[in-house]
């Protein structure tokens, strides 16, 4: 409509998703750009790596998602640069101007200097992560079923986690009770539970964002489950057929990289400061200080809590600064006086270990044990984007939780092969 401003949002995560759904009464014009088609709830990414559950329970389409917000236009693409003098994103699918620019870029992973390690080591950012590392777990066992060498076995049965924060942790309890229990009476010639499982933390404790009773009592149900919990373990080396940890050689042919994420290149394209993981140093209201029609949210931006400490990269924290941005441009538009400046509510942190297993940090109260496995579970429930994939999920977890079965071991390829016809 002729006169009304333009909000661009760069990104479909929690974080511009929320903006966008913040925006929908305002006389503005929204356009999301991501270069996916899809919402994805990624704090259940680990469960499609591990067979639990399949890419489309806990992704939803952007546009059916926003289908009934008149102001929103969804363009499926992925941005070049920015022109912050001339206001225009530029991208694959051309240039498209704004008044109010909210970059919710993400991350990704930090190899630490060692990109070379990305092809042996996967992290896990995207379905087609997640689909790649399930298809490495699963073919892992298929390969030690079918190889006469005693020694390429047992490579194949090792599984290496490298990164002690709560992905880390969920994925070494989940190929744990994958290995020990799922498959155990799959297999003719090996024993899944004798699988090695090996949590690598290069700190001295896990989950060190957690207070240390619950760091503690998460490694204790860990070892519970079989998982080798290698504090003081800094990775040196990673090839496709073994790692190095603390000075010692694995041989292991998967290794699962969950050790530390860098912002993506927002930064780059916006000639912005940044800290040493990339992140865009904002102002009190998540703008930029040389271009105030500009806001960073979500992990994309280095954003400081009023005690000093740097907000969490958690999907709450992200929602709550699309949120807040959101109200910046809407007091813009009024005319009214900026907001106060922008203060993270802290809800909690969870992460879960396995069945019946998990801790969770509430601030004023701490719990573990079922109880936190049960509050992660409907926390996790919740947010997924329609009735259907709550539904969905919670039948798959009730159903898992008496059998003890996963019902996505599917190993997909995206190449054809050879030995189809056979």
């Amino acid at each position: 409509m002729a006169g009304r401003k333009r909000v661009v949002i760069v990104g479909a995560g929690f974080a511009g998703l929320a903006a966008a759904k913040s925006l929908r009464a305002a006389p503005v014009d929204v356009f999301l750009i991501d270069r996916r088609n899809y919402h994805l709830f990624q704090p259940l990414l680990y469960q499609v790596a591990t067979a639990a559950l399949s890419p489309a329970q806990i992704a939803q389409p952007i546009r059916s998602i926003l289908r009934r917000q008149k102001n929103c236009t969804v363009i499926l693409g992925e941005v070049i640069s920015i022109d912050a003098g001339a206001r225009i994103v530029k991208g694959t699918r051309g240039e498209v101007p704004y008044d109010y620019l909210i970059i919710a870029t993400g991350a990704k992973h930090a190899y630490f200097g060692h990109e070379d390690w990305r092809g042996f080591a996967p992290g896990l950012k995207s379905i087609e992560d997640a689909t790649a590392i399930r298809q490495k777990i699963l073919s892992a066992f298929e390969h030690a079923e079918n190889t006469q060498d005693d020694a390429e076995r047992q490579a194949f049965m090792n599984f290496v986690v490298v990164g002690g924060g709560p992905t880390g942790v969920e994925m070494a309890g989940a190929i744990a009770e994958l290995a020990k229990q799922s498959l155990r009476n799959d297999f003719r010639k090996i024993m899944p539970d004798k699988t090695r499982v090996i949590l690598a933390e290069a700190g001295a404790n896990i989950l060190n964002a957690f207070p240390e009773k619950l760091s503690a009592r998460a490694r204790r149900d860990l070892e519970n489950l079989g998982v080798e919990v290698m504090t003081n373990g800094a990775v040196s080396d990673c090839t496709a057929d073994s790692v190095v940890i603390a000075g010692q050689t694995i041989a292991a042919k998967t290794v699962i990289w969950a050790a530390g994420v860098k912002a993506s290149p927002a930064g780059d394209w916006l000639g912005a400061e940044k800290d040493r993981a990339g992140r865009v140093l904002v102002t009190a209201d998540l703008s930029l200080a040389a271009h105030p029609d500009i806001f960073v949210i979500g992990d994309t931006a280095a954003i400081k809590t009023a005690d000093g400490r740097f907000v969490p990269g958690l999907a709450p924290a992200a929602q709550q600064a699309g949120k807040y941005a959101a109200t910046v441009i809407l007091h813009k538009l009024e005319g009214k006086p900026a907001p106060a400046p922008f203060a993270y509510k802290n809800l909690g942190t969870m992460a879960t270990i396995g069945r019946n297993k998990a801790i969770a940090d509430f601030g004023s109260f701490t719990c573990s044990g079922f109880i936190a496995w049960l509050l992660w579970g409907c926390v996790h429930l919740l947010p997924l984007v329609g009735f259907r994939n709550r539904f969905v999920v919670a039948c798959d977890w009730v159903w898992a939780y008496f059998t003890r079965e996963r019902g996505v071991r599917l190993i997909t390829t995206n190449a054809r092969s050879e030995d189809t016809d056979l």
